[in-house]
Parts: structure tokens; C-alpha cells; sequence
């Protein structure tokens, strides 16, 4: 009798296993790879953002504010171009670069930190953003991001303490989940957690809020025809002038 050849490999199925084991895997990889490319540029964007943020907050001590100013007091803020109209340039980083290379904008806003002028303490909000594209405008027809007054109210009933109202309609795209706003009569700065689903007027804060029934929050919105949100980090410090 002839012996008779045995012949071992692996059948359709187990390869049709294989290949899909291995496309699993590799689509988490992708996933994962993905992740981690958004979270290094976020961590390298707040790392540029603190430096820039030093800068400012040296011009801003450079140039100063008139301490007798009426439009500079405690219970409201206001933009530091209005009570020092500086260059616009300067509001720009890096600021040894030429127009072409700049990445980065800044924006201050002051209030005094206490009721009497006397001491002469400022606190000064920073805003830090990115530059989103050339011939790209703003509310306002501003042409880089600069933070503009959004009227809020606080939304009635138990459990709202951290739930606001956007008064103007036309407002309403000014702030989104991720937005960080700075309350104008406490210089108090809040997280945007998200826009109420239900009401496209509300949005929720990280945390509940401490300021008027109704009063009005300092935003960076995103550009006039849309985009991405431009302003990475808000950072605050009392400068004495």
C-alpha cells in the first residue's frame, strides 16, 4: 500500500481569524495613535501659552494703565487697548518675528482689585489664542481674537446654580462647550462644560456661579463664518502700578 502524504497548513477559517484579529488591532492602534498626536499638540500649545501669557503680562506692566481712568473699577472689567490704545502689533507673538511668522495673539483685561485706587493694584486677565488663518475676522470686525462682552442670566430653580442664560440671540455662537469665560464684576473665570441640548440659549459651568443675576461675561468667540475655537488658556495675576 502506498503511504499516503499528509499536508498540514491552516485552513480559510483560521486565516479569515487572523485577519481580522489583526485589523482590530491594528484600528485601535490607529485610535490610540491618533489620541496621542492631539494631546502632544495640546501640551505644546499650553506650554507656548504660558510663555506668551509672561510677555503680556510685561507689556502690559511696561505700558501701564492710568490708575485714574474712570472706565477702570472694580466691579467691572475692561479691555487694556481701550484704557492704553498701544499698537496693535504689540498684541502679537512672537513679537521679534515678522508679521508672516506670527502664531500667537494676546488680550488683556483689567479691573481694579480692590474699591480704593489707592493701592494701586490691577488684577489683569489674559487671553491667550492661536491665530486661526489670514483674512479670517472676528465679532466686531476685529482681525485677531480678542475677548467681547456676552450678556448672561442666571437660570431659575434648584439645581441651576451652575446653568446660565445668553440674553441676546444674536450672542448665542459666542460661547460653546470648552469656551472659558471671565465674569466682569468678579474677574472670576469659569469652564464652559457644554451647550444645553434643550435650550440653545444655555450652557452649563464647571462650577456654580458667583456673580449678578444678570451680568456680563468677557468670551473669545470663534471667527464671524466659523472655525475652531482660537483661545487656549486664560491666565490672571494682580500687577502693581
Amino acid at each position: 500500500m502506498r503511504n499516503k502524504q499528509r499536508y498540514r497548513g491552516f485552513s480559510l477559517t483560521e486565516v479569515l481569524l487572523a485577519v481580522g484579529t489583526l485589523a482590530i488591532g491594528m484600528i485601535f492602534i490607529s485610535g490610540t495613535f491618533l489620541t496621542g498626536i492631539h494631546l502632544s499638540t495640546i501640551a505644546t500649545e499650553r506650554t507656548i501659552a504660558a510663555v506668551v501669557a509672561d510677555e503680556a503680562f510685561a507689556k502690559v506692566r511696561l505700558y501701564g494703565v492710568d490708575m485714574a481712568d474712570p472706565n477702570l473699577a472694580s466691579n467691572q472689567l475692561t479691555r487694556f487697548d481701550a484704557l492704553n490704545p498701544i499698537a496693535p502689533s504689540e498684541f502679537a507673538y512672537p513679537s521679534t518675528k515678522t508679521t508672516t511668522d506670527k502664531q500667537y495673539y494676546w488680550s488683556a483685561l483689567c479691573r481694579l482689585a480692590a474699591s480704593d485706587p489707592s493701592n494701586r493694584l490691577v488684577q489683569v486677565t489674559i487671553f491667550v489664542s492661536r491665530k486661526v488663518g489670514a483674512g479670517t475676522t472676528y465679532p466686531g470686525g476685529a482681525l485677531r481674537p480678542v475677548p467681547v462682552p456676552v450678556g448672561v442670566s442666571v437660570a431659575s430653580g434648584a439645581g441651576n446654580e451652575s446653568r446660565l442664560t445668553i440674553t441676546n440671540q444674536d450672542e448665542q455662537t459666542f460661547i460653546d462647550g470648552g469656551s472659558t469665560i471671565v465674569d466682569s464684576q468678579t474677574g472670576l473665570v469659569y469652564r464652559v462644560l457644554q451647550r444645553d441640548a434643550d435650550a440653545p440659549d444655555a450652557f452649563v459651568l464647571d462650577k456654580s456661579w458667583q456673580g449678578a443675576t444678570n451680568g456680563t461675561v468677557w468670551v473669545v468667540p470663534p471667527p464671524i463664518n466659523g472655525g475652531k475655537y482660537p483661545c487656549i488658556a486664560v491666565y490672571q495675576k494682580v500687577i502693581s502700578f
